[in-house]
């Protein structure tokens, strides 16, 4: 028996193959290029029309219209937004402990010697809640949505530009921190369609001890948190109790459709709503 070719496999994974189809063996190539052929016809019907459907119902990308209910239903709960520059100083990067050893370093597009495209959301958030906290009245809670840039490894799971979505809330009790991450958390990864998801203790190069939200049987990380008073707000002068999530959110998407494909969500020339165009 024989698996498919790594080239029919490739163009399979491309037009979303359920796992049952990937799995097939045949007695030998003539049957299995009669399979291929006849599989992939019928992907390629199917993206077709789910292609029509886009131009004539959706007309947004679903990843914009998961960042439109996001924000909807995080301003609904309190959370105010805001939208930081995409650029970013080495200055914030060193508040966070990120200088020219740490391992992200090399992971980041610097445009010139001390401006990057960011590949977090969180020191621009630190820089705003600086003010707000002098200014607004706690609890605290704001969130931004936007793209962020990392050298990342190649492989499926994997993108150099991505949506992050950061929630932070400032003024939360100490004894409550682990119950409200897992209640925000909760509450993004069911709005985006997650439904097998557990929360678990890592640890991270930036944050140290973290809490993770992974989906699926794969542990799919979609989602880390954190909670202070903490080290790193110590160079913003922050002493207080907060939690913050940071999600991809192409990841909540990957997960919602249990795809392996994290190239179907994102900003993309080849796939448009998660079809792939060479079709």
């Amino acid at each position: 028996m024989i698996p498919w070719t790594q080239t029919q496999t490739q163009r399979l994974n491309e037009l979303n193959a359920p796992d049952s189809a990937l799995k097939k063996s045949f007695d030998g190539e003539p049957a299995r290029e009669k399979a291929y052929q006849a599989l992939e016809k019928s992907l390629v019907t199917t993206q077709r029309r789910r292609l029509a459907e886009f131009q004539t119902t959706h007309r947004r990308p679903e990843l914009c219209r998961l960042e439109n209910k996001l924000a909807e239903m995080l301003t609904q709960d309190g959370f105010a937004q805001v939208t930081t520059p995409i650029i970013m100083s080495r200055g914030l990067l060193k508040k966070m402990s990120i200088d020219s050893k740490h391992p992200l370093n090399s992971q980041i597009f610097w445009l010139q010697e001390d401006k990057c495209l960011r590949p977090m959301l969180a020191p621009h958030l630190y820089y705003l809640l600086v003010d707000l906290l002098r200014i607004w009245k706690r609890p605290v809670r704001i969130f931004e949505i936007g793209p962020c840039f990392r050298k990342e490894s190649r492989g499926s799971k994997h993108a150099s530009e991505f949506t992050m979505l950061n929630l932070v809330e400032m003024g939360t009790p100490e004894n409550t921190r682990r119950e409200r991450i897992q209640d925000v958390g909760s509450r993004v990864a069911t709005a985006a369609g997650v439904k097998n998801y557990r929360f678990e203790t890592v640890t991270s190069e930036i944050y140290g001890d973290t809490i993770d939200i992974v989906a699926g049987k794969d542990g799919l990380e979609i989602a880390s948190a954190a909670m202070g008073p903490h080290p790193l707000d110590r160079p913003w002068k922050i002493n207080e109790s907060w939690i913050g999530i940071g999600f991809g959110l192409e990841r909540l998407l990957m997960a919602s459709h249990r795809s392996r494909n994290l190239a179907r969500f994102g900003r993309s020339l080849a796939y448009l709503d998660g079809v792939r165009l060479n079709i």
